[in-house]
């Protein structure tokens, strides 16, 4: 595991290496002021010599004085390697999401990545600005105090050999303990962080239902859930310190009894039990940093084991110089392969979510639709439309069966490729804080005015654009919140359309159209975008009653497929929609 993260020391083992020589240096001139003392108190004092005295208490102040310098020199750069460590981290993580399919997304909430990809890894940084000092300082002082105790009194350095063991049994217990909480305390914070979410996305329902006591009865719950977890883990942290506390404290009043009576026995100096003593202390204080450093390293396996599960997930759909279908059939990548016309075939076609799961949300899918044509896909709720298109730009996989663009399968494109001559206006429109003009670019971050503004008319975007004061330049707030559903939807239609594509797929994208717009649209993109094979779900038949074939989707499979006029003749789930609608417009 530590081989895996000292990679992200790349470009700061420099300050990390200069760090570790500074907690080394700064240790050796702790340790020599000890020694100073005991001549203070063994030579100077006795021969009553002041200048003796005076000299060697310079040299110590000199020796604390290079010490605090040097602490502060690790300070500083055991801050860039910690904080150049969590960047890197956190920077890879990202990268890795970036690189995540849906299914890869749905394998973990977003309220845990998002823990994974700051308190997670803020406690590996953590960890580091403040754990590079103990975990140098701590071994090596204890190794060389011990040396010197040695040296001082050989019988009276005896006494550790009894406290140590006692200290790693008491150490053992607690990180016992700890390990499992650590693990579970993480998990209630994800399960905070997700209640937080949800609640601040769907406010707006939240306020309108009046279940904000509800909301605050949830979070209460999961909040009390992460307080006792917490509170458990830090219990037994917080045990640490009184048990070392007690082994210290009885170890110092071994040392002054046995150390006493040699003094009586004139066998040891008052000096050198003075030094033996301080040595002592920084004995203890080096076995108190190392059993912190194992509390910290407890913590930090859980967030390593957390940030190592998203590092490593197996992304699903990828670019490869040899991809495989489900069946084993090896497909080769095609560099350079483009999308030219725009033929979409299924053949045989089976998708399920999960690859364990009973049921397939798509079965034997087959159609065909040409280049240039237009297809509309009607469905009850939970038919699996949405499923179907996702397939085309591989959001998702199928699980059986094959997907063909121009005759190719969608995996001998490249990724980029494929999803750059797809347009997908999904269901749940999404906007970014910031201009209209900088959502819009996201669709081609070269476009001119206009371009942009090409894209609006064919969206009927233009018509509220050109009634604002700032026009493509309006700021829009996190979401779009401060324009209507419907402008959002033409936003993104416009974003859309601005990469040229050479298929569209409109998710049911004009829901919150009013029909006389959504037939505006319709009409200039059938104008504008003629060669453009366009696929449409919706709910409206006024939607896809042009479309050259309308897909009756039920269930996961394909009911049947026809024009509007040969389903409104003999297809009974056409027919029910098509007069209940009526009958509503008619109301």
């Amino acid at each position: 595991m530590l081989k895996r993260f000292w990679g992200y020391f790349s470009n700061y083992k420099r300050p990390l290496i200069i760090s570790c020589i500074c907690v080394i240096l700064e240790s050796i001139f702790e340790l020599v002021i000890p020694l100073l003392m005991a001549d203070i108190i063994d030579v100077g004092v006795p021969a009553r010599d002041t200048s003796y005295i005076l000299i060697r208490g310079a040299e110590m102040v000199v020796c604390a004085l290079i010490a605090l310098a040097l602490g502060a020199a690790y300070a500083h750069f055991g801050s860039i390697a910690g904080m150049g460590f969590g960047a890197e981290l956190r920077r890879a993580e990202y990268k890795k999401v970036q690189e995540y399919s849906f299914s890869n997304i749905d394998h973990f909430s977003t309220s845990s990545l998002v823990t994974r990809l700051t308190n997670d890894v803020t406690v590996l940084q953590n960890a580091i600005c403040n754990g590079i000092r103990p975990v140098v300082r701590g071994p090596f002082m204890m190794v060389a105090a011990f040396i010197m105790t040695v040296i001082l009194n050989p019988k009276l350095s005896l006494i550790f050999l009894a406290a140590i063991p006692i200290l790693g049994l008491f150490l053992y217990f607690i990180l016992r303990k700890l390990g499992p909480m650590y693990g579970q305390m993480q998990k209630a914070l994800d399960k905070v962080n997700r209640t937080i979410q949800e609640n601040l996305i769907a406010i707006r329902v939240v306020k309108s239902f009046v279940t904000e006591d509800y909301e605050r009865g949830k979070f209460a719950e999961v909040n009390s859930r992460f307080r006792k977890t917490s509170e458990g883990a830090f219990h037994y942290a917080a045990l640490n310190m009184p048990c070392f506390q007690l082994v210290m404290y009885s170890t110092i009043i071994c040392i002054l009894w046995f150390g006493g009576n040699m003094v009586i026995s004139s066998s040891m100096q008052v000096g050198e039990l003075t030094g033996f003593l301080s040595y002592v202390l920084q004995i203890l204080n080096s076995l108190m940093m190392i059993s912190n450093v194992f509390m910290m390293l407890t913590r930090s396996v859980t967030s390593c084991e957390r940030i190592l599960e998203v590092l490593d997930e197996p992304i699903d759909i990828k670019d490869a110089s040899v991809s495989c279908d489900p069946d084993g059939t090896a497909k080769d990548l095609q560099p350079g392969l483009e999308v030219s016309r725009g033929d979409i075939t299924f053949e045989n076609v089976w998708f399920k979510y999960d690859k364990d799961a009973p049921e397939y949300v798509l079965s034997d899918i087959s159609l065909n639709l040409g280049a240039g044509q237009t297809m509309g896909i009607l469905g009850a709720t939970g038919s699996a439309k949405t499923s179907l298109v996702q397939l085309i730009p591989r959001l998702y996989e199928a699980t059986k069966g094959h997907v063909l663009i121009d005759g190719h399968d969608v995996k001998e494109y490249s990724l980029v490729h494929l999803r750059d001559a797809i347009g997908v206006v999904l269901q749940k429109n999404t906007l970014f804080s910031g201009s209209i003009r900088e959502n819009l670019l996201w669709g081609n971050s070269s476009a001119s005015d206009e371009e942009l503004m090409w894209a609006c008319r064919i969206a009927c975007a233009d018509e509220f654009i050109s009634r604002l004061p700032q026009g493509l330049d309006t700021v829009l707030d996190q979401g779009g919140v401060n324009v209507s559903g419907g402008q959002k939807q033409r936003l993104c239609i416009a974003r859309a359309l601005l990469k040229k594509p050479r298929v569209l797929i409109f998710d049911d994208s004009t829901s919150a159209v009013d029909t006389a717009t959504e037939s505006r649209i319709r009409h200039a993109l059938a104008h504008d975008l003629p060669h453009t094979t366009k696929i449409i779900i919706s709910q409206r038949i006024s939607s896809v009653q042009h479309a050259d074939q309308i897909l009756i989707m039920d269930n996961g499979h394909i009911n049947e497929t026809g024009t509007h006029q040969q389903l409104l003749d003999h297809n009974e789930i056409y027919q029910n929609m098509y007069w209940s609608q009526k009958k509503g417009a008619k109301a």
